[in-house]
């Protein structure tokens, strides 16, 4: 006890640089620690710029299970280390004081066992982030482009399927054609083409669902109540009810319901569309041309005979020809 009162009182003389001939005193309660009010031992610099001893700190840290300043409770950045320049200096002026201090700190069990704790803590930390200090300060490095890149796309298309789920449930793509209404059955009829409008109300009338669209057959059709008296007619309903039965539900006739049973490849599309127009639709008329050529024609040049139809086809296959 004696040896402490001993080095609190301890001062020294330090001539100041500006003038030669005046002194002044420095004291150890001028580098005193704010939470033991000792002298600072290893003093540990946080961010708010407050300096503890290293162990007050471990101390602080094992109690309050807080990376936070003791004092203004900032919180700090990163692993907390000891302040070189104040340290030596610390060392320098007041030696004894300092030699008592770090004996007294490793006779104490609990500070020796922290201090322990808090590096194992840090050297954890530094090990979890073994390359932030040579990543690239201006772009991150290459892994970290491309983990920022895909986290784009899987956004985008997130984002693009969820969109449009709502919309996308009621389309008969994916409903089951033996759960068909009537009215969806008079939709289908309809998209067949405008000649439909012929007999979209006989359907409706019979209330033919699902069930029943299933069991026609192109005698059924020729007879009352239905009387598609044009044998082109008929054979275009029972080609596409052939389809119908063979798929089990709609096949897509058009870009949205294109896009409702193939999302990846309509999303393809749409940045290959923009980016290269040209080859996206000779590739669609070469590869994909009933699913997704022609409903894409249809969408966006909608005709009126087949004279008009035929016309289209052959400015386009002149456009790809001559691409300029």
């Amino acid at each position: 006890m004696e040896a402490g009162v001993k080095w609190r009182a301890e001062s020294l003389d330090v001539v100041s640089a500006a003038s030669p001939g005046s002194s002044r005193r420095i004291s150890i309660s001028e580098f005193s620690c704010h939470c033991c009010y000792d002298i600072l031992v290893d003093p540990t610099t946080l961010n708010c710029g407050h300096s503890f001893c290293r162990h007050c700190l471990a101390l602080w840290w094992a109690a309050s299970k807080k990376q936070e300043c003791p004092e203004c409770r900032e919180k700090w950045e990163g692993f907390p280390k000891v302040n070189i320049l104040l340290r030596d200096a610390i060392e320098k002026l007041f030696p004894d004081a300092i030699k008592q201090r770090k004996a007294d700190i490793q006779q104490n069990p609990d500070v020796s066992h922290s201090l322990a704790a808090f590096q194992k803590y840090g050297t954890d930390q530094t090990l979890a982030t073994p390359s932030v200090g040579r990543m690239n300060p201006r772009g991150g490095g290459f892994f970290s482009g491309v983990l920022t890149a895909l986290t784009c796309v899987a956004v985008v298309l997130l984002g693009y399927h969820w969109s449009s789920r709502d919309s996308e449930d009621d389309l008969l793509v994916h409903k089951p054609v033996a759960k068909w209404t009537a009215e969806e059955v008079t939709h289908w009829l309809e998209q067949l083409g405008p000649w439909t409008s012929l007999y979209k109300d006989r359907f409706l009338l019979e209330r033919v669902n699902g069930r029943l669209l299933l069991m026609l057959t192109e005698e059924d059709l020729s007879k009352a109540p239905y009387r598609v008296e044009n044998s082109s007619h008929r054979k275009a309903i029972m080609t596409e009810l052939e389809r119908v039965k063979m798929l089990g539900m709609k096949p897509p006739q058009n870009l949205w319901e294109y896009k409702a049973v193939h999302p990846g490849k309509s999303l393809f599309l749409l940045y290959a569309l923009k980016s290269s127009p040209r080859l996206t639709m000779l590739y669609l008329y070469l590869f994909d041309y009933t699913e997704a050529f022609l409903p894409f024609l249809h969408t966006i040049c909608p005709v009126q005979d087949e004279e008009d139809f035929e016309e289209i086809m052959a400015k386009l296959l002149v456009s790809f020809q001559n691409p300029c």
